[in-house]
């Protein structure tokens, strides 16, 4: 049975467009394609993009991920991943540990330490759609500068960030208007924050409110502000911060 390219995405949770990218490298071709220009993936076809999908979990890169094909069978290079996976469900475990540890100190109006709050988290999962949108340089730079800061660091920059959004959180909740000089004071932190990871580049307007629009587009980005209605509260006040104080 082979499956179209929009089939094959939506069982797997990734996109059309990621896997006519790992066509165009050579990582992942498609069993045939029809005469209409869509492209039909076999048995053997899924099980190779699962490999490749459980390698991407694991943060390896797409050159690396091709090298680790190559190398090995379908029968011990799974049993690797096993392995792989296992210590991924142990760091997933540490994670869910460190969240509930966070809501605990919150319910008992405790602080908790940062190192017991990221406990768990990994950027590498983002490294494919990075390289995707905005190149591998970008990624390398990046993932240069975040490994640079070292754990305190790393920490740091985390804690801003939920700072930030249970600031924006307090205001939604308060009525403040996104305009008001209190959501504009913590626009212009977030603005800072930003800019701190772009290595000191301050967001110009325009991506600024690139980002902001980004924020309630994409559900992940939108969970961090309690969802599409929060996303919505951060994209006007970050937008009206754009417009009236970068340009």
């Amino acid at each position: 049975m082979q499956r179209s390219i929009s089939e094959v995405a939506r069982l797997t949770g990734t996109t059309s467009r990621t896997l006519r990218h790992y066509d165009h490298i050579g990582l992942l071709a498609p069993s045939r394609v029809g005469a209409n220009g869509y492209r039909y993936y076999d048995a053997a076809a899924l099980r190779r993009l699962q490999r490749i999908l459980l390698l991407r979990q694991l943060g390896l890169g797409l050159p690396a991920i091709a090298e680790a094909l190559a190398a090995s069978g379908d029968g011990p290079a799974l049993r690797t991943h096993l392995d792989w996976l296992r210590a991924e469900q142990a760091r997933l475990e540490r994670q869910i540990a460190s969240v509930e540890r966070t809501i605990t100190s919150i319910e008992a109006e405790e602080q908790i330490m940062a190192e017991d709050m990221f406990d768990g988290f990994d950027h590498t999962q983002y490294q494919d759609e990075v390289e995707q949108r905005w190149g591998a340089q970008a990624w390398a730079d990046g993932d240069r500068w975040w490994r640079g800061l070292g754990p305190e660091g790393q920490q740091g920059f985390m804690a801003e960030h939920v700072a930030l959004a249970e600031r924006w959180a307090q205001l939604r909740a308060d009525g403040v208007p996104p305009g008001d000089a209190q959501a504009q004071a913590n626009a212009r932190r977030h603005h800072a924050w930003i800019a701190r990871g772009w290595q000191g580049r301050e967001p110009s307007a325009d991506e600024l409110v690139g980002l902001a629009d980004m924020y309630l587009a994409d559900e992940r980005f939108a969970a961090n502000y309690g969802g599409p209605e929060g996303a919505s509260y951060v994209r006007d006040a970050l937008t009206h911060f754009a417009l009236t104080e970068l340009i």
